[in-house]
């Protein structure tokens, strides 16, 4: 049901944008949770080199993906003063670092347009596909791949987790 509800247009459809590096993204706005300045982090051994800590927000411990990391990117200018989105997946939250957030906006019915494949392909990137927005194209990002990325981070569970040393 999702796959066929994704292709079909729906102008009401609400993207939060953000820019990344000289790049606009967007998120589907259902998917937010709340936009936040970035607050204490605490280092998280063994974590994926964009998951750059932990922070404590509202009682869960919340992994942060430094987007300029994910992206290849190199790190902000010293007086950069980033955005947190916080995203809420399937079980938990993940927030994003991001350089800053752009507007809330709506595809305006049309079809997101497809994105090539290109080195890692989709499924790496995490593009669901872009749109057209004043004279430039904002690719949407596919939320359920900071799931699949932040899954590393969950401990593993059952008998075989407890025999290991």
């Amino acid at each position: 049901m999702l796959a066929s509800a994704r292709n079909r247009p729906d102008p009401n459809r609400s993207l939060l944008g953000f820019a990344v590096g000289g790049v606009e993204y967007a998120v589907p706005i259902s998917s937010v949770r709340q936009i936040v300045n970035p607050i204490s982090l605490s280092d998280l051994p063994h974590s994926p080199p964009a998951v750059i800590g932990v922070a404590e927000f509202r009682s869960e411990v919340v992994p942060i993906i430094d987007m300029r990391v994910r992206l290849g990117l190199p790190p902000a200018p010293s007086q950069h003063r980033p955005k947190w989105i916080l995203l809420g997946l399937r079980q938990h939250t993940v927030g994003l670092c991001v350089d800053r957030v752009t507007e809330v906006f709506g595809t305006g019915g049309a079809d997101l347009r497809s994105v090539p494949e290109l080195g890692g392909g989709e499924e790496i990137r995490g593009i669901e596909g872009a749109v057209a927005r004043d004279g430039h194209l904002v690719f949407v990002l596919e939320v359920s791949a900071f799931d699949s990325f932040t899954s590393e981070l969950e401990p593993p569970t059952g008998p075989s987790a407890r025999e290991q040393p």
